[in-house]
């Protein structure tokens, strides 16, 4: 009867110090997760603040929503964001990118570019069309490939302040010398509530990045080159 009262105990002591162990890996996960998040957040939140425009091949602005030609207000912040930095010098060439939904008459990149020509007086062969990009990926590996073709090196990446860390990473990672050059009017900075949102969403699209899509990159990258 002892040994079974001792067996007991000694099962007893194992489930506990199982289910301890289990507690402590889990809130260690979580403490290293929200420790993570938070820098990656304080992170976004600081290049948000910063403006780079080095003398550069390419000024290259990410697309968002056009309206029959008509870039929106999102858009036309980042035009007009690449139109100054064109003024300015900062570089010869204004790409743009961006393609088109079902039903559209235009791309994203081919209203960029009326509007930057139109609007804002830039010459019409001094910005080049992307016609192509869904999301904030394919719209940088369009230009890295466009980048190569024409002996790019460096760029301005024009975009939303809270977006500007991870498009200019995704530049980076196409090869090309990159800085950000964020806007500093229109909705996404409209107040506090549209930056803090802007923040933790790009907050979890660089943390997804970071963790799945340039590992898969990468993994795809060591089968080609091992077969």
């Amino acid at each position: 009867m002892q040994a079974i009262h001792t067996f007991g105990r000694g099962v007893a002591a194992t489930a506990s110090f199982l289910y301890r162990s289990f507690v402590y890996v889990v809130l260690g996960t979580v403490l290293v997760a929200a420790v993570i998040a938070t820098a990656t957040a304080a992170h976004v939140w600081a290049y948000a603040r910063q403006d780079a425009h080095p003398a550069s091949d390419t000024i290259f602005v990410l697309g968002a929503a056009q309206y029959d030609g008509e870039p929106s207000k999102w858009l036309q912040a980042r035009l007009d964001q690449a139109a100054d930095l064109y003024e300015e010098g900062v570089a010869p060439t204004i790409v743009t990118v961006g393609g088109s939904q079902d039903g559209d008459r235009y791309t994203e990149a081919q209203a960029g570019k009326m509007y930057l020509v139109d609007e804002r007086g830039v010459p019409s062969d001094a910005v080049v069309e992307i016609n192509a990009g869904v999301d904030t990926l394919t719209s940088a590996e369009a230009f890295g490939q466009l980048a190569q073709d024409n002996v790019w090196q460096s760029s301005v990446v024009v975009t939303d302040p809270g977006h500007s860390l991870r498009a200019t990473r995704m530049v980076e990672d196409q090869g090309i010398t990159a800085e950000g050059s964020p806007t500093r009017q229109g909705p996404s900075v409209s107040s506090r509530a549209a930056q803090v949102s802007s923040i933790l969403h790009e907050t979890g699209g660089l943390l997804f990045y970071e963790g799945v899509e340039r590992e898969r990159d990468n993994f795809r990258s060591f089968i080609t080159d091992t077969l």
